[in-house]
């Protein structure tokens, strides 16, 4: 039982830090609370209230024992019974989005057994901006961080051995273009939008890579979500358990998880284990933020300002480094024991509590566009014109640059995903200018029907091209099988010199009747990517402008398969 001898002005949240003097003013309160607990043990309590404290398992074990050591009984004050919970961030943000009318992205519902604190401590200050940024009316008080750990890249010894990882500082672009070219490792993420170190790493990568090189970003997002886990648990259970060639290629050979992770992984003496990799710029480390709920009545307040300066005082931070965890600054502490790899002179990051609500959001947003199951409908230009050869593909033809993008973006793809195949000329099916080589299927069992259909495609010799009625029939066909919870889209691949079928419809009958079709309950998104230095972008414009959606443009063919990562990047979130 702790006893509150008083009550004290609690801080609303703040910027990270404190002086010197104020720690030493902290400590010696704390000891002065202390003394006045153990004085007034014997004499019985006033009043009795309950405090539930939810933490982040990796640091609950301390808390609680610093808070079972200032339990006492009281005398003539108010005594506080406090509960500590070791919970996952995203169940106790779920019970505090549900309560504030919230809906965070990932997060989904709340479970039912876990209980609404009266203070949080997450792994990570990103939670609370997350949840203050949905709810404008959740106001934590304080904040302040107890502990911290870095988000580092964790790789098995043999295979960080192999790439030169271990004696190498990356940077994100030199690790991305390893892992997306075919190195032979089996990247990993835990879902970012329910776990603050896979979105650090995700801020930390987009950031690195930024909008000059959106290929790069996709396709790494695309092998991070081709290897997500919804929990930490399965993740660093597809470590190798052996360091045989077999296993090693199998097994997840780079994942990003926290320092703490780390050291617990390798604590357990695992027959393989990991090694902190060091990337540059370094990710925001995990910051474990003291947070006071709002709307607590004053008992419990005070009991909470007690409660936070115990685990401001040496006693509760000597019992961080056993558990894997820093101090606050990032130093280590009594007991630390840094991992191989790891940095050995704090997390050298920003502090979480300064990153965006909006930085956060569009990361978690180009997340969403690229790895939210789609249903996408590709619609190939097999026109005369496709023929022509490209000088800076080594005289490939527009036709075969344009297939072999196609048939890297497919590889990118996880078998979530429906794909469907159509290509269009003029007269293709009797009068129609389009034929279906595939229909919409999960990749599970159409992967192989679209990567053999691809292999056949060939330009029709003097075929012209029907774009607006191709158009028209495929935005019918995938908003006719409209599916929700995913992105449902039609992507066009043309050379671009604009629509050359006298019988079919014209550019103002398409715009108006796909006016007609739009729902914007059952959006349907059309992308045009056009091929070559001839393209009509302000036609193609105003045929994507009525749907949604966007025109990219290839002017250098050899560079289609770029243009094809960007298309993806652009979709919106699922329907």
């Amino acid at each position: 039982m702790l006893t509150v001898p008083g009550r004290h002005r609690y801080r609303r949240r703040s910027s990270r830090g404190s002086s010197v003097a104020a720690a030493v003013a902290v400590i010696v309160v704390l000891s002065g609370v202390a003394f006045g607990l153990r004085q007034m043990a014997a004499a019985g309590c006033a009043t009795e209230t309950a405090l539930t404290v939810a933490a982040a398992p990796e640091v609950a074990p301390a808390v609680r024992s610093t808070v079972a050591a200032l339990e006492h009984g009281g005398g003539g004050g108010a005594c506080v019974r406090v509960s500590v919970n070791a919970v996952s961030p995203v169940d106790v943000a779920a019970v505090i989005s549900a309560r504030h009318g919230a809906n965070l992205a990932g997060v989904g519902r709340a479970n039912g057994a876990t209980p609404d604190p009266d203070v949080w401590i997450p792994d990570s200050s990103i939670w609370l901006s997350r949840l203050t940024s949905a709810a404008p009316a959740f106001v934590p008080s304080d904040g302040t961080s107890i502990a911290s750990s870095p988000v580092v890249v964790a790789a098995p010894e043999p295979v960080a051995a192999r790439l030169g990882w271990t004696d190498t500082q990356l940077t994100w672009r030199s690790l991305l273009s390893q892992v997306t070219s075919g190195v032979g490792v089996n990247a990993g993420i835990v879902e970012p939008t329910r776990d603050v170190a896979g979105l650090s790493a995700l801020l930390a990568l987009t950031t690195a890579t930024g909008s000059a090189e959106p290929q790069l970003t996709t396709a790494a997002l695309r092998t991070l979500a081709i290897g997500r886990s919804e929990v930490r648990e399965d993740l660093t259970a597809r470590f190798p358990r052996a360091s045989d060639p077999t296993t090693l290629a199998t097994a997840v050979g780079l994942a990003v998880l926290s320092e703490q992770d780390v050291i617990a992984y390798n604590a357990a003496k695992p027959p393989v284990p990991l090694v902190a990799v060091q990337v540059r710029p370094a990710p925001v480390p995990l910051d474990y933020p003291f947070a006071v709920m709002p709307g607590l009545d004053p008992a419990r307040v005070a009991a909470a300002e007690t409660v936070h300066r115990a685990l401001d005082a040496p006693a509760f931070r000597n019992l961080l480094g056993p558990l894997g965890l820093r101090l606050p600054d990032g130093a280590a502490g009594p007991g630390f024991t840094t991992p191989r790899g790891a940095p050995t002179d704090g997390h050298g990051a920003g502090s979480a509590d300064g990153v965006s609500p909006a930085v956060v959001q569009r990361a978690l947003s180009s997340w969403s566009a690229v790895v939210a199951p789609a249903r996408m409908l590709a619609v190939v230009d097999v026109s005369g014109t496709m023929n022509g050869t490209v000088p800076t593909a080594g005289n490939a033809t527009r036709m075969q640059v344009t297939l072999e993008a196609a048939r890297r973006g497919l590889s990118l793809f996880n078998d979530d995903w429906a794909v469907g195949l159509w290509i269009f000329s003029t007269h293709l099916d009797g009068d129609k200018d389009y034929r279906q080589l595939a229909p919409i299927e999960s990749l599970s069992t159409n992967r192989k029907r679209l990567v053999d259909a691809l292999a056949q495609i060939q330009p029709k010799p003097r075929g012209d091209t029907g774009l607006y009625d191709t158009v028209l029939a495929a935005y019918q066909q995938v908003q006719a099988d409209w599916q929700p919870g995913r992105v449902n889209s039609v992507v066009v691949l043309t050379d671009g010199i604009g629509n050359d079928d006298p019988d079919g419809i014209s550019l103002p009958e398409l715009t108006d009747r796909l006016a007609e079709l739009r729902d914007d309950t059952r959006p349907v998104q059309l992308i045009v990517l056009g091929i070559g230095d001839a393209v009509n972008r302000a036609e193609l414009t105003k045929i994507t402008k009525v749907t949604g959606g966007g025109v990219l443009v290839a002017q250098d063919p050899a560079t289609i398969g770029d243009v094809f990562l960007q298309a993806i990047a652009m979709r919106p979130a699922a329907g």
